[in-house]
């Protein structure tokens, strides 16, 4: 096992009925912008408990937070928090508003150009604006953890920012809310989830056994509830555990004492950018062809996850593992993803090409959790993703 540090002091407060403690988690005299993306918080009725909740606090709405938030937009926030001297920020919505919510958080206080905190990278350690979530929308698992990711319009990128300063205070997550989403971006969620767990599983053998099983269950238990969910997400057992699995997809937990990879979300980040389609829809369209191009360092590890997930009873290791990607895919396709980037767009020609020259830009040139995801690699898993 790897060494590590785990360090999360988010105050999750998860259930039905938990937007009444809202008043109590944040301070008296706050002055707070509230954040929240396109309105759907007017008709599902959140906006209305949470203005009740917060009675008698100084509160500035900011709407319009994209769902790949945009820098343009986001600045536009921080201005607004520097003209009317707030001093506490609430985002209210899934993992787009949140992440925009921490970049506005990290930029108020920032001495500095504030795109550098996305083009160079800058680790936000104090200084930050203080922030809380109601979670809307689950998917991310943004709302306990301190990474964000920021599109920026100019330049057609997509590009993280991060930081311990940048977990928020607490996060209400109350499942009931799930209700009211529609089908696309219930799929988009379980979809999201078992992307990320597969980021820091779907590696290669090690001695990390507890991570490993930690990371099978909540791959087994969105593989249960997924079809499900999708189709009736009123059922509160089914949101429930849905909610929760995609909290514990990315709250650092399964990441620790063990390698990872990112290379499908780095890659998928480039189409959402290019091409408008949705972060979980191009992990789905990349993550199988990623896993067939890295076969040779990837199978022992797939073998593994195909018998304990999928249940495979094959013992070759290469026949299981190749098993396992086709129920992968077979999963993705009945959770409704597409398999091709050619279901959301004619122009193809350069796209390997554009991902390829901005990786090396970028000094990307050996991703994975070997570093052995070359630049002719990604070619190679862009194309044929076409």
């Amino acid at each position: 096992m790897l060494n590590f540090e785990l360090y999360n002091p988010v105050n999750l407060v998860f259930g039905k009925g938990q937007m009444e403690k809202l008043s109590k988690l944040i301070p008296a005299n706050a002055k707070i912008l509230l954040a929240y993306g396109g309105g759907s918080i007017f008709t599902n009725g959140v906006h209305a408990q949470v203005i009740d909740a917060l009675k008698g606090h100084d509160i500035t709405e900011f709407g319009g937070i994209e769902p790949n938030p945009r820098y343009e937009t986001l600045i536009k926030a921080v201005a607004v928090i520097k003209e009317k001297k707030l001093d506490f920020i609430l985002a209210v919505g899934g993992g787009s508003v949140i992440d925009g919510v921490k970049f506005i958080s990290a930029a108020v206080n920032f001495d500095g150009d504030p795109i550098d905190i996305l083009r160079k990278r800058i680790r936000i350690e104090s200084n930050a604006m203080p922030f809380g979530t109601v979670l809307t929308l689950p998917a991310t698992g943004s709302e306990m953890n301190s990474g964000a990711v920021i599109s920026v319009e100019a330049t057609q990128e997509k590009l993280t920012c991060g930081g311990p300063a940048l977990f928020p205070k607490f996060s209400i997550c109350d499942p009931t809310v799930v209700a009211s989403l529609p089908k696309r971006q219930v799929q988009n969620g379980v979809i999201d989830a078992f992307t990320h767990v597969m980021e820091q599983y779907l590696t290669y053998p090690h001695e990390a056994l507890l991570q490993d099983r930690i990371a099978e269950s909540i791959l087994q238990t969105l593989v249960e509830i997924g079809p499900g969910v999708a189709e009736d997400p009123a059922d509160y057992k089914l949101a429930s555990n849905f909610m929760w699995c995609c909290t514990m997809a990315l709250n650092g937990l399964i990441q620790k004492g063990v390698p990872t990879d990112w290379a499908t979300h780095m890659i998928g980040h480039e189409l959402t950018a290019l091409y408008g389609i949705d972060h979980a829809r191009t992990l789905a369209i990349i993550a199988p062809n990623l896993y067939k191009v890295m076969f040779e360092t990837k199978k022992e590890k797939l073998a593994q996850y195909g018998r304990r997930v999928w249940n495979i009873s094959e013992t070759n290791i290469d026949k299981a593992a190749e098993l396992a990607i086709e129920k992968t895919m077979e999963f993705f396709q009945t959770m409704g993803m597409p398999a091709r980037i050619s279901e959301y767009t004619d122009d193809l020609e350069n796209t390997a090409n554009i991902i390829v020259n901005r990786f090396e830009e970028r000094g990307w040139r050996a991703l994975g959790e070997r570093g052995n995801i070359s630049p002719d690699k990604v070619r190679e898993i862009v194309e044929m993703s076409y």
